[in-house]
């Protein structure tokens, strides 16, 4: 009989700690919610193009606006090597002059070495740009739109001015 009153009683507080587990489980997600909304508005483009606004510039006839997507060095992406994610957007009246933009370190030989393309909307375009390890600190960060026409408008940004946290990446990395 002792046994058996041994089992009933494990047995309950098993159900009494399940209560309170399914308690803490329904908590959770309104603790996470917070952090959640603010990652999806910075993805969704509600808080603008990213963590951190480049600026803007001309290229050729157009305007185009880049921001880094998040304010931090680029992460590790498996095979692939370190990635970079920057955003873009063209102006109004653009939109639909741009056939295509792309993105690269380091000038652009031609159009089949223009880098990496922008996907999403014009008006907020994800690249995700591998960052070689031995990427030199004075390079230069290229975008190239290409018209509809054919045409092609190149315009650079200092690296060092795009990305703070890529220059302090390469840094370490060439200390190592």
């Amino acid at each position: 009989m002792s046994s058996n009153s041994a089992t009933k009683k494990s047995h309950s507080r098993w159900f009494r700690w399940r209560f309170h587990l399914t308690g803490l489980l329904i908590l959770i997600p309104f603790v996470l919610m917070p952090f959640y909304i603010e990652l999806m508005s910075v993805f969704g483009g509600a808080n603008g193009l990213g963590e951190r606004a480049i600026g803007e510039k001309q290229v050729g006839p157009w305007r185009i606006t880049l921001a880094e997507q998040f304010e931090r060095g680029p992460k590790l992406d498996g095979p692939a090597g370190y990635m970079k994610t920057f955003n873009a957007a063209l102006c109004q009246q653009c939109a639909e002059q741009v056939k295509a933009v792309y993105m690269r370190l380091g000038k652009p030989r031609s159009l089949r070495t223009a880098g990496v393309i922008g996907f999403g909307s014009p008006y907020h375009m994800s690249f995700s740009m591998p960052v070689p390890e031995n990427t030199a600190l004075d390079a230069d960060l290229w975008l190239t739109l290409e018209s509809w026409d054919g045409s092609l408008h190149q315009v650079q940004w200092p690296l060092r001015q795009a990305s703070p946290a890529t220059i302090e990446f390469l840094q370490q990395q060439q200390e190592l």
